[in-house]
């Protein structure tokens, strides 16, 4: 059996939205992206939200929008993908690592407050495989110290704790619709945020620092234009756009389709003593489905269930072990053990909504076996 990590979901609807675009004269940022920035908006309970190209840019751009620059540091957590740290270090800025909670991977909100120093501004959280961090906790150490926060909802459209969904305890939520993500186009992300002012800098910032964009001055009259700020070319177009704003009304379906599927794994993995399961604390998003293993024995466990005919990822190694953050910033694998020890244990298995049982139980199976080798 072959079973690719990931299929999309893409439905003929989304097809025919660009074929639409497509077929129009305007291709950029236009009508479409502003449809999807209000579905999205109306979606996540947020009142702004501003499409982008990338998760990536829109973590950037709230950062600099926030006014992070050269000298402040962001405390972050080293169990994430690079572009955490990175979008940090593009502003100038100082990416701080805090170690993560044992049975999350998550941010370990107990230990924040040690880590901030006078040069501290801001924190940036990230809601991992679709769990959140735990945001009230995160607010309160933001508003005791005057810090902003900018969350990395890359895996979190669909999350909720204790009552709170992503961006409504924090300054801005970064989201993405990479290829693999619950909502996709391919390449794409947005910022949300409830602070008009703020949205407002972001779209300036987003588009070379313009005070009109294409659709604002080739509607109607030509419209003069001036450059506000030194900005970016992070804007999303009508093309991905067109993609997603269909999608938006199948994401509670496609989340409990997931979610039984993730029920599936742990009843088939629930006696496995070799597997531990990261635990869920309120709604997760449902993302991605991760499992830990021995870290002696964890590459020659995924190289088995490979050639088994089924995709997997490592979501994450921790970067502080990568070459150029241990280079830039002298980090040791053992300054972060608990980062450490989960990303020398991860395998992330498949999960889509296009999975079927049968995949799932083939899955199961061979994970016990190779694990059981």
């Amino acid at each position: 059996m072959k079973i690719e990590f990931y299929r999309h979901g893409l439905e003929e609807v989304d097809i025919l939205n660009v074929s639409k675009v497509l077929r129009s004269t305007f291709l950029t940022t236009g009508p479409v992206t502003t449809e999807f920035e209000n579905r999205f908006a109306n979606y996540v309970g947020l009142n702004q939200v501003i499409g982008l190209n990338s998760c990536t840019a829109a973590l950037h751009l709230s950062l600099l929008a926030l006014g992070i620059g050269p000298g402040d540091e962001v405390i972050t957590t080293p169990m994430t993908f690079i572009a955490t740290a990175t979008a940090i270090m593009h502003t100038g800025a100082t990416p701080v690592f805090v170690d993560v909670e044992e049975d999350t991977a998550m941010l370990d909100t107990c230990k924040i407050e040690e880590a901030i120093t006078p040069h501290t501004k801001a924190i940036l959280p990230v809601h991992l495989y679709g769990a959140m961090v735990d945001m009230k906790a995160l607010r309160r150490i933001a508003d005791r110290h005057s810090l902003k926060i900018i969350e990395d909802c890359a895996h979190c459209i669909e999350g909720e704790r204790d009552g709170i969904r992503p961006g409504q305890l924090s300054d801005a939520a970064c989201y993405s619709f990479y290829a693999t993500k619950n909502l996709t186009c391919g390449e794409g992300g947005a910022v949300a945020t409830q602070n008009p002012e703020l949205a407002e800098k972001i779209k300036l910032l987003r588009l070379h620092g313009m005070s009109k964009d294409a659709a604002t001055r080739y509607t109607d009259l030509y419209r003069h234009w001036d450059m506000l700020l030194e900005g970016w070319k992070y804007n999303m177009h009508d093309i991905s756009a067109a993609l997603l704003v269909d999608q938006i009304k199948r994401l509670d379906g496609y989340w409990q389709k997931r979610d039984k599927l993730w029920k599936l794994y742990n009843k088939g993995f629930r006696d496995i003593e070799e597997i531990r399961i990261p635990k869920v604390k309120g709604k997760s998003a449902k993302h991605m489905y991760t499992i830990w293993v021995n870290t002696e024995k964890r590459d020659e466990i995924l190289y088995q269930i490979q050639e088994k005919g089924i995709g997997i990822a490592v979501n994450y190694r921790a970067i502080h072990t990568l070459t150029f953050l241990r280079k830039q910033f002298g980090f040791k694998p053992e300054d972060f053990p608990v980062a450490n020890h989960i990303g020398e244990s991860t395998i992330s298995l498949p999960l889509y909504p296009g999975l079927k049982n049968n995949e799932i139980n083939y899955i199961i199976d061979a994970v016990k076996k190779s694990i059981q080798t």
